[in-house]
């Protein structure tokens, strides 16, 4: 059985044992989530509704930080030039189970 569940604007296909970097959530290392699924499949599909009955089951495992971009800007005849850097964070959840 799998679910597709939506946590910060994006959508993961997870399943019992996964482990799934999220963006940045409430709680510390340890602490326990219950999420609800917007679809689940398996033996048979359920979706809206009907998946609302559900809920999935994690653990948070660490908060971090992710690799660095750089973001460059130019515009030529001006010497204009700027480089920046950025690292999103996340949290990443172990799946625990999909309930219902």
């Amino acid at each position: 059985m799998f679910a597709i569940i939506q946590s910060g604007g994006k959508q993961y296909r997870v399943q019992e044992g996964d482990v799934v970097r999220v963006e940045n959530l409430q709680g510390e290392a340890g602490d326990s989530l219950s999420l609800t699924p917007i679809f689940v499949g398996g033996e048979q599909a359920v979706f809206g509704e009907g998946a609302g009955r559900f809920t999935v089951n994690a653990e948070i495992v660490e908060h971090g930080l992710g690799k660095k971009i750089y973001v460059r800007k130019y515009k030529s005849g001006i010497q204009y030039r700027r480089r920046t850097g950025h690292r999103q964070g996340y949290t990443a959840i172990r799946i625990t189970g999909i309930q219902g």
